[in-house]
């Protein structure tokens, strides 16, 4: 499971290269020069950072439920394994390469990054009551955690899926700072790593 967080940190500190990056040709251009797709690729890696970190969280914890060192949850229980699947873990190798093949097949279309769809991912390996557990690790009300997931992650949706037009004046952009910036990033990587925490 450590190599999850380790993995996160790596890749938020990535994120904040990038951000260093911003700051340092902003400091060598003039404003003419727009650099604002700079902190949206900053906003979109933070929130594909967070939504890795669930993923690899997710393998790894099944895998320790599927190996003994973790009890298996409800959720865990239910979790589909294809036939094909499951005839492969008699082939020669290790005995949980195929579930892990398995779950990186079922997971590589889905998104971890709503609230309830973290949720479920951590239910799979973890009995944790996931929001309740951050509120209270945060001091802060787990309904205001999650509604400032929503926004980032909206956020980030509109840049990737719509490149971060505003509909209603053609053409334009919806308008992105370093502030907006910093402070999502700062939110995913606390956020991260108190996931890591609660879950353990």
């Amino acid at each position: 499971m450590q190599q999850a967080i380790l993995q996160f940190r790596e890749n938020i500190a990535r994120v904040r290269h990038l951000g260093s990056l911003f700051q340092s040709i902003q400091a060598m251009t003039t404003p003419a020069i727009d650099l604002s797709d700079v902190l949206r690729a900053e906003l979109v890696l933070a929130v594909s950072a967070l939504d890795h970190l669930v993923h690899e969280m997710a393998r790894l914890g099944m895998l320790e439920v599927y190996a003994g060192a973790r009890p298996a949850t409800d959720a865990y229980g239910r979790f589909r394994v294809p036939l094909a699947a499951a005839s492969q873990s008699n082939v020669a190798g290790s005995a949980a390469d195929w579930l892990d093949a398995s779950i990186r097949d079922a997971h590589g279309w889905l998104s971890f990054q709503m609230p309830d769809r973290i949720a479920d991912a951590i239910r799979l390996f973890s009995s944790v009551s996931l929001w309740p557990a951050i509120s209270s690790q945060l001091g802060v009300p787990a309904e205001d955690i999650k509604i400032q997931l929503r926004a980032i992650v909206d956020r980030r949706n509109k840049i990737a899926h719509e490149a971060d037009l505003d509909p209603s004046t053609p053409n334009t952009r919806w308008p992105i700072d370093e502030v907006l910036v910093r402070d999502a990033v700062d939110f995913v990587e606390l956020l991260g790593e108190t996931i890591f925490v609660v879950a353990q």
